[in-house]
């Protein structure tokens, strides 16, 4: 295929500015990731008007349900993008247009265990996590309904995937911002009743969800068979491919581990905190939802920049994938980390949208001053997780999510034996997000995607290795 025949959009991932392109593909992708997380944000808010036991409850599924979006979108969906993205630059456009259908069948096959494995365990987890009487009923609820429909979750951030591997922001954008419009009116409506539409509680929160994400894996699925699609995706003689399946599965597993890692540490602090009571967990709870909005804000850099480190790797062009994933570091260090200092000074006007428990809001100040400011580098490993899917190389980002993962679980815990604070608990978990950051950076920094991790001398010194490999 000579270069005249390559897509305007993949040319723009191998030769356009690197910061400019980053910014102008991460500006769409942002607006859909804080629309998504809005999303969330909704349903709380109204769910808090329930009250604490409600809110407590949710704040217990909330993990759990992180962990399948960010598996599905980040994980597998970082996978499916990273797979499309390499296609494309090799110019395999037939075996791009086969991986929107591999993409679809992973995305069914673990929507259903999610369903399977949180409708028979589901009790026992959120025990597990501290849940008790009304809170623990509450939880129940919730996720019976939201886990009953996980296959939606699932395609839809798969179909979105598929899209942004081809460079594509601006479409899933869309489609999750008219979701969005929708479901701001839906969630209240389903979960207080109006008129002849009677209030299902915390149950309409989890039904309204279901309806968004059955009405954008139609919208995108619409997209992706219309001629406007780089893909062309159908089932008129397809065979299933375990080649494909592979490049989707290599890393969307790996990377599985990763966020396995990141929302077990929400998760044992989810229980840790437990210990002081469930105002104590709503506070927690209510607090790190920020840390989970900026997941999908850095999320909104990271798909972009994981399209043009997938490309240019495929090309063959590593130095301008190095120089794109550093371009990306800094960017999120500036996004997370603003927010987060923000969040540590004025803790009580984010704290406030959700309740006014005076237990909640002191839990809740006492985490975001304690974790906040250090947010800048939960971002740093976070969009270098995403870099590190485009080039195929996750080994690093999933041990730099186990160490995090170990101290914060292994930090909290002798905090509370030893001092009995909540606040010790939460400067483990800042502690850990230290670690996350630097050990990623530093193995990339290394060489480890280009060979063994040993810091190069000089920065020529990189560069020899890149060319010598």
């Amino acid at each position: 295929m000579a270069d005249t025949d390559i897509d305007p959009r993949t040319r723009r991932l191998l030769e356009a500015p690197i910061v400019p392109t980053l910014l102008r593909l991460a500006a769409p992708n942002v607006l859909v990731m804080v629309a998504q997380a809005a999303v969330g944000l909704i349903e709380t808010y109204f769910v808090g008007k329930l009250g604490t036991d409600a809110l407590a409850g949710m704040a217990l599924v909330f993990p759990i349900v992180m962990l399948m979006q960010m598996t599905s979108a980040g994980a597998m969906g970082g996978g499916i993008a990273s797979a499309i993205a390499r296609a494309l630059g090799a110019r395999r456009r037939e075996d791009g247009d086969a991986l929107v259908l591999h993409a679809m069948a992973i995305a069914v096959g673990f929507g259903l265990l999610f369903t399977v494995a949180m409708l028979l365990g589901g009790r026992a987890l959120f025990t597990l996590m501290g849940g008790t009487g009304a809170s623990l009923e509450a939880a129940l609820v919730y996720s019976h309904v939201v886990f009953a429909g996980a296959i939606l979750v699932w395609l839809f951030n798969s179909l979105a995937a598929v899209i942004r591997g081809t460079g594509n922001m601006a479409v899933p954008a869309n489609i999750t911002v008219a979701g969005v419009v929708v479901l701001i009116p839906l969630s209240p409506l389903l979960i207080f009743g109006w008129g002849p539409i009677p209030g299902m509680g915390i149950a309409g929160g989890a039904a309204a969800l279901l309806a968004y994400y059955l009405g954008g894996t139609i919208a995108l699925w619409v997209y992706l068979r219309s001629s406007r699609s780089l893909l062309k995706p159908t089932w008129a003689g397809m065979r299933f491919r375990w080649p494909l399946f592979r490049d989707i599965l290599r890393i969307g597993l790996v990377g599985a581990i990763a966020t396995v890692s990141t929302n077990l540490s929400i998760g044992i602090a989810t229980a840790l905190s437990g210990h002081f009571g469930p105002n104590a967990i709503a506070g927690y709870g209510t607090a790190s939802r920020l840390e989970y909005l900026l997941v999908p804000m850095v999320f909104g850099l990271g798909a972009p920049l994981l399209a043009m480190v997938g490309t240019c790797i495929g090309a063959g062009q590593r130095e301008r994938a190095l120089r794109a994933t550093w371009a990306g570091a800094g960017l999120a260090f500036l996004l997370s980390g603003s927010i987060g200092l923000a969040a540590a000074l004025f803790p009580r006007p984010w704290l406030m949208l959700f309740g006014s428990d005076p237990a909640m809001l002191e839990a809740g100040t006492q985490y975001l001053r304690a974790v906040g400011p250090f947010y800048g580098f939960f971002g740093v490993g976070l969009v270098l997780y995403f870099a590190s899917q485009g080039a195929g190389r996750l080994l690093w980002p999933v041990i730099g999510n186990l160490m995090r993962l170990a101290v914060a679980g292994l930090g909290g815990w002798l905090a509370l034996r030893w001092g009995g604070q909540l606040v010790q608990v939460f400067y483990a978990q800042a502690a850990a997000l230290v670690v996350y950051g630097i050990v990623i950076a530093s193995a990339i920094a290394g060489g480890a995607w280009f060979g063994r991790v040993g810091w190069p001398r000089t920065p020529h010194g990189l560069l020899r290795r890149l060319q010598a490999t």
